[in-house]
């Protein structure tokens, strides 16, 4: 045992300031104890505006379970934003994002990634899953509300013989719609599968007022265990339908920000998501005071906003920035708690 630990000091010291997992990572750029990383491995253009990434996880990844999301890090000019992206590829296999290019990260990864690019990322998350239990199902989606839906088919269509999946997708041409030929091939090769396109530019919009669109496609829908994940009004729509109609044998997976606007030394309740830990926060309190006097482990350095070293990803909420009384703060941004105050609740990924 003594063995591996002298190894290990005795490289310290000569490495120092480094540590021999920075060189580690020099070697291997997935490899990191401070922030788990992938790299890419393939860039598929699926439309015009959409592309699927593929990266190969640092060893502390998770595997994920289909139709689960994780937070996916990018630098943007010289800022680390994070958002949140449905992971396509089927459980148990490398993961991939299915991204359109709308807004500046996703525009990003969309325009800039290419193979051998370090991505940044956080353990899949998310219950909008398969059921445990064999049955019958129903995916409703429309745009890239069918990303974390194609992960689910792929893992089960191929794989069980049992499987008996109907899909509704709607688009607005056949050329934007994802994974067009894929999900052709699927439903050719395995009859358990069953795929209806609807184009919007041509056919309007699935009519969910009534079950009479449903029932034309699907006649036996009250029956299956339904998903639905796409524009909050599909979702809305077909709410409200399986609660007049079906009861709720219905589940979605609905993506939102928090666009509730801070206000300048207002404070407010602070949620630090890692350590399960609520704590009040006044509005001229650097955050990383309210999360030492919780007895939350926070990152920290100097302590005056020069170092960096305690950006933390900022989960919902906005802040003020103590130096200039500036409110900022968009789901994903690295903040610094050292200089930050709560403008209103928020919600921290530490």
């Amino acid at each position: 045992m003594a063995g591996p630990t002298l190894l290990t000091r005795i490289a310290s010291v000569l490495l120092h300031p480094l540590t021999p997992e920075d060189v580690l990572g020099l070697l291997d750029p997935v490899r990191s104890s401070r922030q788990l990383r992938g790299v890419v491995t393939a860039v598929t253009r699926e439309t015009a505006g959409t592309a699927t990434i593929a990266f190969r996880p640092g060893p502390d990844w998770t595997a994920h379970d289909a139709g689960q999301w994780a937070r996916i890090g990018v630098d943007v000019d010289g800022v680390r934003q994070w958002r949140s992206y449905s992971l396509s590829a089927p459980a148990g296999a490398d993961p991939e994002i299915t991204v359109s290019d709308i807004g500046v990260v996703s525009g990003t990864l969309v325009r800039g990634t290419k193979p051998g690019d370090v991505l940044f990322l956080d353990l899949p998350e998310g219950d909008f899953t398969l059921p445990e239990e064999p049955r019958p199902l129903l995916m409703l989606t429309a745009g890239s509300g069918l990303t974390p839906v194609m992960s689910m088919i792929r893992t089960l269509v191929p794989r069980r013989a049992d499987a008996d999946v109907v899909l509704i997708h709607s688009s607005r041409t056949p050329e934007d719609a994802l994974f067009r030929e894929e999900l052709a091939e699927l439903a050719d090769q395995f009859p358990g599968l069953t795929v209806h396109h609807r184009y919007t530019a041509t056919d309007g919009r699935l009519d969910l007022t009534t079950p009479a669109d449903l029932e034309a496609l699907c006649p036996d829908w009250r029956e299956r265990a339904a998903y639905a994940c796409g524009p909050a009004g599909l979702l809305d729509a077909a709410e409200a339908l399986w609660c007049a109609h079906a009861g709720e044998d219905l589940r979605i997976e609905r993506f939102r920000a928090d666009l509730t606007a801070g206000v300048a030394g207002a404070g407010g309740r602070v949620t630090f998501e890692h350590s399960d830990v609520e704590a009040d926060a006044p509005g001229d309190v650097p955050l990383l005071e309210v999360a030492e006097d919780a007895g939350v482990a926070a990152p920290s350095g100097c302590r005056m906003g020069i170092c960096h070293a305690c950006l933390t990803p900022l989960r919902s909420g906005q802040v003020t920035d103590l130096r200039t009384g500036e409110v900022h703060g968009d789901p994903g941004e690295l903040i610094q708690t050292c200089v930050s105050a709560a403008a209103g609740p928020v919600s921290l990924a530490v």
